[in-house]
């Protein structure tokens, strides 16, 4: 088990955050076989004769040597700083990394998980590692992610937006209480029962707070970061992650569909917790103008509600619309 101890401190200066870089390190981990986990049959399909010709053709091997099971190099799993990182941010500081950070830490992961690879072992040792491994990287980041990003990222912000909401209703204890089953709050602090980085320890905050970072790939684990250069960090599985996994053109007409026309159902569906029109259309991969048309036909029906959160516009379902979308036994 891990605990982390809070105090008054540390609840005032816990925040959410997203990070592309993480993302990209967990996908190329499903990818590699070096997780568990599988990907679902499509997502494999669609990506893994990619990545197989990034490893022939690209230093990505190396940039794949710089993780082992239980950590990664720092330079490449980079800390995030807040909601709006973007993977332009996260690439211009890995290639902003100092060659002998990137030794160093090349070497503690060489020691971890040896490798005999001489197109790696060259790389990283070589003088141009950072720039090798940043434009693996980058090349990665755009042929496997950054066509699925705006969707996993609409998936993570929506989960905030439902983490923020309970902490506005129901404090920091509830919050926290609800972010895992393995994760709970007791006595002052957060007990850990199982993650993939787990060690059985204690760690005291000591002011800073904590960094909580949703997740499309961790799912359906926890993770921790507890050393330097991170912030103490939990990452946990973003609410809605299933729908990622889902292909909608192999899921049958259900009654709702039936009722109100398929994009309005995944619609009315989908808002089980609030979003905007831009988050709901790049999480369904809808056009935004259509999402549009189709939020007011259900909002003129009384089965959603809209009010303002800062500059965005969020929708809510009301009783009648919790009540269309709920189990025929609930």
């Amino acid at each position: 088990m891990r605990r982390f101890e809070f105090g008054t401190d540390d609840l005032l200066r816990s925040r959410f955050a997203l990070s592309p870089a993480f993302e990209l390190c967990n996908l190329l981990g499903y990818l590699e076989g070096r997780t568990r986990q599988r990907l679902p049959p499509a997502w494999s399909a669609r990506l893994m004769p990619v990545f197989q010709r990034l490893r022939r053709d690209t230093d990505l091997d190396a940039a794949l040597a710089l993780h082992t099971r239980t950590f990664g190099a720092n330079f490449v799993a980079l800390p995030p700083r807040g909601l709006d990182q973007t993977w332009d941010d996260d690439i211009a500081a890995i290639r902003g990394t100092s060659l002998s950070q990137a030794h160093e830490e090349a070497e503690l992961c060489l020691a971890a998980r040896p490798s005999r690879d001489p197109r790696v072992l060259a790389t990283l040792r070589g003088d141009a590692v950072v720039e090798r491994v940043a434009d693996a990287l980058d090349q990665a980041w755009h042929e496997l992610l950054a066509q699925d990003w705006p969707q996993l990222r609409a998936i993570c912000e929506r989960d905030v937006v439902h983490r923020l909401g309970r902490l506005g209703r129901s404090g920091w204890a509830a919050t926290l209480d609800d972010l895992h089953p393995d994760l709970r709050w007791r006595d002052g602090g957060i007990d850990i029962r199982r993650t993939s980085s787990s060690t059985g320890s204690v760690t005291t905050l000591a002011g800073d707070g904590l960094l909580l970072i949703p997740s499309v790939f961790v799912w359906p684990h926890l993770a921790t970061y507890i050393d330097d250069p991170w912030p103490k960090a939990v990452i946990y599985p973003a609410r809605g992650t299933s729908a990622l996994w889902e292909t909608p053109d192999s899921v049958e007409p259900d009654a709702l569909a039936g009722l109100l026309g398929r994009s309005r159902s995944r619609l009315l569906t989908a808002l089980d917790q609030p979003a905007s029109t831009t988050q709901l259309a790049q999480s369904l991969r809808l056009a935004p103008g259509a999402v549009g048309d189709h939020l007011t036909v259900l909002r003129k029906a009384g089965l959603l509600t809209r009010a303002r959160s800062g500059r965005s516009v969020l929708y809510y379902r009301t009783p009648l619309g919790d009540a269309l979308t709920a189990p025929p036994n609930a």
